[in-house]
């Protein structure tokens, strides 16, 4: 029987569970080396606040705004319906974070428009893993599913994991928008892709399904 998302989910989110603070500390410390291959000063960099254990820190996304980065954080709400909606961005200010929905953290108002990730040249993914072909398991909401479709063909888009969290297979649906690159603590920056679309996705490059 296939492996499930929800499966892999559990599976990955225990693991994480099980990390001491020093593990995740050193590991986001290893992260926040590898910044200069994610973006130039003066470029808009897409980011987010780490939550729990998720792989990186806020001093990373604050290093990334002291390095002349637009840094852009996520602002995620639900419709009438209880339907998330895709992701509005608030400029980061480090020290300026607010609380939000979902034990989230995020900049005050005003906020940007979804359709804002089209500026950016890297746009940083929270992952619970992602495969070598590009594709990502996210918690399933669907936030950054809807809101990815929206970007450029030239953007980067980095999967942010641990090491052992780039995997060889995924499940994946057609809906799923897949990572051109992944970031880990100790392999840095790594192309995704193995002659399907996520190759045609990068810096300078050509259009992406």
């Amino acid at each position: 029987m296939p492996v499930t998302k929800s499966h892999l989910r559990a599976e990955i989110l225990s693991a994480r569970r099980s990390l001491t603070q020093q593990i995740h500390d050193r590991e986001a410390a290893l992260l926040a080396r590898h910044l200069d291959a994610l973006a130039s000063p003066g470029a808009v960099v897409c980011a987010y606040i780490p939550v729990g254990t998720e792989p990186g820190s806020v001093a990373m996304v604050d290093d990334l705004a002291r390095r002349g980065c637009t840094v852009l954080l996520p602002v995620a709400r639900e419709d009438e319906n209880g339907t998330p909606r895709p992701l509005q961005w608030g400029r980061h200010v480090p020290g300026a974070l607010v609380a939000a929905p979902f034990g989230l953290r995020e900049p005050p108002p005003p906020w940007l428009p979804a359709e804002q990730v089209r500026d950016a040249a890297t746009v940083l993914v929270p992952a619970l893993a992602v495969d070598r072909d590009g594709a990502r398991l996210g918690r399933g909401a669907g936030y950054y599913d809807r809101t990815l479709s929206l970007a450029a063909a030239r953007t980067m888009l980095v999967a942010v994991v641990r090491d052992d969290e780039l995997v060889d297979h995924l499940p994946s649906e057609p809906h799923d928008v897949r990572m051109t690159h992944a970031l880990t603590p100790q392999q840095g920056l790594l192309a995704l892709g193995r002659g399907g679309p996520a190759e045609c996705r990068g810096p300078g490059g050509g259009s992406s399904t």
